[in-house]
């Protein structure tokens, strides 16, 4: 993101907000996507990040950290979101997972992970985004939704195990 860019926003200059906002709403839309299922809850916290982006800039320290300070607020967002739908974490014994569909579309392998990830539900889902693909340890998920250690492992085995199902029954 360039420099002079963010330091207009500092100032609230609302045709540079306008700008960071066009550059950066695709990328934060996939993240929002990995974490929420509904388009009005992605929507709801897309909106609630650019808000807390704007509003928390100048807190900013090194420009140069930009994206990765905004893309750590979205995920904070999204986990604030499952929170408050309090349906985030399931009984192991539970057995019912939605599985899709068969699809003729030929997408690539990375895609049809991501698209297998809606089938899981929110709390396998969060941890295994936390985990697998933004790289936080089984400690700092714990502490971020407030579980411990050994239900956020047993959490990412479940969704592991549930992709891997996915994965076979989709023939991927």
């Amino acid at each position: 993101m360039e420099r002079e860019l963010l330091l207009e926003c500092q100032r609230s200059d609302r045709n540079a907000q306008r700008k960071v906002y066009e550059k950066m709403a695709g990328r934060l839309y996939s993240v929002c996507r990995r974490y929420l299922k509904n388009d009005e809850d992605i929507e709801e916290v897309l909106a609630d990040t650019f808000y807390k982006i704007f509003t928390k800039i100048g807190q900013l320290q090194n420009p140069d950290t930009f994206e990765a300070w905004a893309r750590k607020i979205t995920v904070n967002e999204c986990l604030q979101k499952l929170r408050s739908n309090k349906a985030l974490f399931i009984s192991l014994e539970e057995n019912h997972i939605d599985t899709p569909e068969s699809s003729t579309e030929s997408l690539s392998l990375e895609q049809d992970i991501l698209n297998l990830l809606n089938f899981l539900p929110e709390g396998c889902r969060a941890i295994f985004n936390l985990f697998a693909i933004e790289g936080y340890p089984h400690k700092e998920i714990a502490t971020m939704l407030s579980i411990s250690e050994g239900t956020s492992k047993s959490q990412l085995n479940f969704a592991r195990k549930k992709l891997q199902e996915l994965l076979v029954n989709q023939n991927i």
